[in-house]
């Protein structure tokens, strides 16, 4: 597959931590990733942003996530079991991205159903680099269902 085949994709992340959510744009940027990120700051909004309720009545359906488990208002955990417990939510990869290395955040995350499970590296280059092997992996190596809604 070449890169001109390749489609965006739309990602949510969901992410309270203004540092990790900057990290995370410019290794978009500077992997020259044509995906378009959408953010959300907490479990709420993440719920309100997937059910496409008040604010984000209007958003698209992402075809990737990436959670952060430790957030405000609800738990990423809370939103992992959401997802993968609604039927039009739970084909979309969920890859919980997190700076818990605690075995039963790992466990916990797999029981619910999270594709993968990814710490955060606290150093930008491997940040970075973690980013692009998560957007390699699932642009260029597996194939995603696409969302077709119909409004």
């Amino acid at each position: 597959m070449t890169f001109s085949e390749i489609q965006p994709i739309e990602v949510l992340l969901v992410e309270d931590d203004p540092g990790d959510e900057l990290m995370t744009r410019e290794a978009f940027e500077t992997n020259k990733i044509g995906n378009r990120l959408h953010v959300v700051r907490d479990g709420a909004e993440a719920l309100d942003f997937l059910f496409r309720q008040g604010d984000h009545a209007d958003a698209v359906r992402p075809d990737l996530i990436l959670l952060d488990l430790n957030l405000p208002k609800r738990d990423g955990r809370e939103v992992l079991e959401q997802i993968k417990t609604t039927p039009e939510l739970s084909m979309i990869p969920v890859v919980v991205l997190t700076t818990s290395s605690a075995e039963e955040d790992i466990l916990r995350s797999y029981h619910l159903h999270a594709n993968a499970y990814v710490t955060k590296p606290v150093d930008f280059d491997q940040f970075i680099a973690a980013i692009h092997k998560i957007d390699e992996f699932f642009v260029t190596v597996v194939r995603l269902p696409r969302h077709h809604d119909q409004n």
